[in-house]
């Protein structure tokens, strides 16, 4: 499996319809993608004060690299990168390839 991980810097200005939004669309991926197992989606609630302005995120699970790699490109994942965009001043992902507990 791989985890998808991403953090967001949110632009002071973004308005909570376009976050709404991109919540919205990244969930439907799920509907279209094939291997995007889970999609999960909210702010950094750490009390730890690491997260260098990181302040909202989503993390999804695929079931392995050869289906995040046909995610990357994929045409309904590249219509989201605008809406990232919208809303995010700055954007970290960390691809984390971990296995089952069945293996």
């Amino acid at each position: 499996m791989v985890l998808h991980v991403v953090l967001l810097k949110i632009r002071p200005d973004a308005e909570p319809q376009a976050m709404r939004h991109l919540d919205e669309a990244l969930a439907s991926l799920q509907d279209v993608i094939p291997g995007l197992l889970t999609y999960s989606w909210g702010p950094n609630v750490s009390p730890e004060n690491l997260g260098r302005g990181y302040n909202h995120g989503f993390v999804m699970t695929f079931e392995n690299t050869a289906a995040r790699d046909a995610y990357l490109p994929h045409p309904e994942h590249q219509k989201v990168g605008p809406l990232v965009g919208a809303v995010a001043e700055e954007v970290l992902v960390f691809d984390l390839e971990v296995s089952s507990s069945e293996e």
